[in-house]
Order: C-alpha cells, then structure tokens, then sequence
C-alpha cells in the first residue's frame, strides 16, 4: 500500500497540489465531514471520541480543506469540527453547504427560501464557532439522483445578499446543471461546484473542462459509487497491480484527471484516513490511466 509519510511521519499533502478556493490555496486533498455523523447521516456518531480524533488527525497531517454542513447529523458535525477544531487555524478553509432540511424520520427535504438560507447561514456559524463562513455551497434540490433544470438564482440572490452582509466570504454550488452555473455567474462569483463525479459517474467531464478554464474548482463527492461488478473488478486488478486499494486507485484517478479537482474523502476511521491520505504518493502513468479511463 502506499504511504505518504516523511522521514518524521507526517504525511506530504503538498504532493497533492494546491488550487485556489476562493481567496486561498488548498490542498487538493481535504477531508469530508459527513460520515461523522450517524447512520443515514443523522444522529450523534457511534463513536463521538474518534471522531473527534479523525478530526484533529486530519489537520495536523496538514489538511486545510473541510466540508461539512449543519444537515448533517442535523448539526453533528459542525459541532464536532467546534469542539475539535476550534480555535482554527489561519489556513483552515471551511466550507458548507445549504439548500436542505432533515425532517424527523430522516428524509432529506428542500430548504431553499429567504428565510431558510438565513436561517442556515446563522446555524452554521453558531454550531462552528464563527463570525464569518469561508465558503457556502447552494445545493440545488430539483433532483434527488442528480442534477435537474430549475431556477437557482432566487436563493443564490439571497446568499449574494448574505455575502454582502459579511456573513459569507464566497459562494459554490451543488448538484447543478451548467445552464444553472451560468445563471448563478450571472448574480456573483462562484468559486466551487461540487458535483457526483467518478470514474463511471463523468457526465460533467465536458463542465470540469470548462470550470477548470475559468479558475472554478469542482468537488466531487460518491468517489467510488455506481459501479457493476465488472467494473469493480476492472479496478480491483489495477489496485492490485499498483499495492493499493480501489479507493485510493480511485482517488488518484481523479487527482489525475484535472487540476481544479479537490477531493473531500470522507471517513470516521484513523486507518481509513491514514489510506486516503497516502494517495497522494499513488502515481498513475498514461497506460494506467488509459487503462482507468476505459472503465
């Protein structure tokens, strides 16, 4: 397997690149949030001191990029970034998301007026311990398997406002289409898109071309989701080949594919983080790439 140790034993994320969000640099390779929580991704976590843990040892390895959002858990996870975190570090890039609600049985409902965003924007601070929220994504909720047509630009107006409240420094999207993008650039500066992308998953190779072109870092999440058995055979023999494992295979593959791409692997596991963190020592020559594109 991999490693991505120095001599002292602190990983090299350096390795991974850096890429602009919003005003800052981070490296490529962050860490998401979301599995902190319980299952179903609602409810305190099993094990509320490793997550705390997985937490600290993601930033002392020198992760400067953390997803998260106050839905999840609901507000579980900002409030394990607070207590392990806080106070932040300079570099520290935190970024969130809105445009949901959970509801009582655990559904996932949509939270898009005036007053929802507002709302969102002021749990999140409260439950993170901040005065201002680096980055706020707009998850576009028109479709549950993906991304669907629809007006985004009442809620991304209302963050545009938030942000020229000083309650929000910049402003990403979710789960969007192009022609929404385009209607949301039209309103303020967009600096992410976070998006379901993967090796199988690459409807939006042609937007992260295009993204990549006009300095917009695009953030995929479901890393190693939709595959046949076939298919993860087909990855399973090249992680085998190279002494690693799928995921990280998999990770690499999308450090790989483009620069503006930033990696949010989640995990609530220390061994799990350690693996994902190694990645970035994984090289992937053209033939292995060719070889992954063909999936």
């Amino acid at each position: 397997m991999p490693q991505c140790f120095d001599a002292a034993g602190t990983p090299d994320l350096a390795r991974s690149g850096t890429f602009p969000l919003g005003d800052r640099a981070v490296f490529r390779l962050g860490y998401g949030a979301m599995q902190l929580a319980g299952p179903g991704v609602y409810g305190p976590p099993r094990d509320p001191a490793m997550a705390i843990a997985v937490l600290r040892a993601a930033v002392e390895a020198g992760v400067n990029h953390i997803d998260t959002s106050d839905y999840y858990g609901p507000h579980v996870t900002n409030r394990l970034i607070r207590e392990a975190l806080a106070p932040y570090r300079d570099d520290l890039v935190i970024v969130t998301k809105l445009g949901a609600r959970r509801g009582s049985d655990a559904s996932w409902n949509p939270a898009w007026s005036a007053e929802d965003l507002r709302e969102g924007v002021h749990d999140n601070l409260r439950n993170l311990g901040l005065d201002v929220i680096d980055v706020v994504n707009m998850r576009a909720m028109f479709g549950h398997l993906g991304p669907a047509e629809g007006s985004i630009a009442a809620p991304v107006e209302e963050l545009a406002r938030l942000q020229q409240q000083g309650l929000i420094r910049h402003i990403g999207l979710s789960n969007v289409t192009a022609a929404q993008i385009a209607e949301a650039r039209a309103i303020c500066p967009i600096v992410c898109v976070q998006n379901q992308y993967n090796i199988i998953r690459r409807d939006d190779d042609a937007l992260i071309d295009r993204l990549a072109a006009d300095g917009i870092a695009f953030v995929p999440f479901f890393p190693l989701g939709g595959f046949s058995p076939l298919q993860s055979a087909r990855l399973d023999a090249v992680a085998l080949r190279l002494g690693a494992t799928a995921m990280q295979v998999a990770l690499a593959w999308l450090l790989h594919r483009s620069p503006n791409m930033l990696l949010i692997p989640g995990t609530s596991s220390l061994d799990h983080l350690r693996q994902n963190l190694a990645v970035t020592e994984l090289a992937l020559d053209a033939e292995t790439m060719a070889e992954l594109n063909a999936i």
